[in-house]
């Protein structure tokens, strides 16, 4: 991409933050060449955010002591997002190096998930536990063929996944077949994938495509998710919207070589329409719950985070266009 796709007042606010952000802004949006943003990358594990958050890593490799959740209750109401998953997660978006937390990986051996205190990097039976564990041990260097399997393994019959597979669940989640698909992603990226996980990730993707990331199959009409598609937050997390659902495929369009999937279409202007006129997004509802500390601007006030990830997308869609 290059500066073209921003004025340059917006442009000059969306530089003017913390190097995690700048770096995506020098490289994707005003084209500066690697060696301006690879040394902006670089500042992300000695100043802000990055910086603050490495410093809360315990001794034993974890994040308040937890790995999907902290080892003390939380006194803050909702899904505490301060654990060893959410903060690797955070870090690895920031993009981080993985230089910066040499010896995680291995001091995470002894690390047990709260569900049946399963050992760490062998995942869980959450979908989306176990689509983050695997993108998150590849940047730190880990063999997550094992787990990447899984998902070739435990896809439902309608092509994607839901985490509530072991209380029965037999009909795909959007929210759960996403995260499978980022997941699957970044290990096919990272090692070519397999016959079987390549498969997976094709019918996940289906899964989404032939609902437009909006809709039912059944019957065309919207899906009815615990929050509207085309409401959006940073942090990004877990949900599915139409900002994480038209990233996934920007991502994948890159890796496969393809250009942008015309059954997209809709999910594209549901994303355009929220944009403000100042070339903004504006920050939404986020889910409730402790953080270590604040990452982005209150609901209602212009998030440069997810003006980032907006304008790439759109920018990806129009350049295909």
């Amino acid at each position: 991409m290059d500066g073209a796709v921003v004025d340059r007042a917006l442009l000059d606010r969306l530089l003017d933050t913390d190097p995690a952000l700048r770096w995506q802004v020098e490289r994707d949006l005003a084209g500066a060449p690697p060696e301006v943003w690879e040394a902006t990358r670089a500042r992300v594990a000695t100043e802000g955010m990055g910086a603050r958050l490495l410093a809360r890593q315990d001794s034993d490799g974890t994040w308040a002591g937890g790995a999907y959740f902290p080892a003390a209750p939380s006194t803050v109401e909702g899904q505490p997002w301060t654990a060893t998953i959410w903060s690797l997660n955070a870090l690895r978006e920031w993009g981080l190096g993985p230089a910066a937390l040499a010896g995680t990986a291995e001091k995470l051996e002894s690390c047990r998930w709260e569900y049946d205190d399963l050992p760490y990097w062998g995942g869980e039976v959450d979908a989306c536990i176990n689509a983050f564990t695997v993108a998150n041990g590849l940047w730190l260097g880990r063999d997550m063929d094992a787990l990447a399997a899984w998902f070739a393994e435990h896809r439902l019959a309608d092509g994607g996944w839901n985490c509530f597979w072991v209380d029965g669940a037999q009909r795909s989640s959007f929210h759960s077949t996403l995260n499978a698909l980022y997941g699957l992603l970044a290990h096919e990226r990272a090692t070519g994938g397999t016959a079987a996980t390549r498969a997976a990730r094709r019918s996940g993707e289906e899964y989404l495509l032939t609902r437009g990331l909006l809709y039912r199959l059944s019957t065309g009409e919207p899906v009815l998710l615990e929050r509207d598609p085309a409401e959006l937050a940073y942090p990004l997390r877990w949900r599915h919207d139409v900002l994480r659902g038209t990233e996934y495929f920007r991502l994948a369009a890159a890796l496969d070589g393809v250009p942008p999937d015309p059954r997209l279409a809709d999910a594209v202007a549901v994303l355009r329409a929220s944009r403000r006129p100042d070339g903004h997004w504006a920050q939404g509802v986020r889910d409730p719950g402790e953080m270590w500390f604040e990452v982005d601007v209150p609901p209602g006030e212009p998030s440069p985070w997810l003006t980032l990830y907006a304008t790439r997308v759109l920018a990806w869609w129009d350049a295909a266009a």
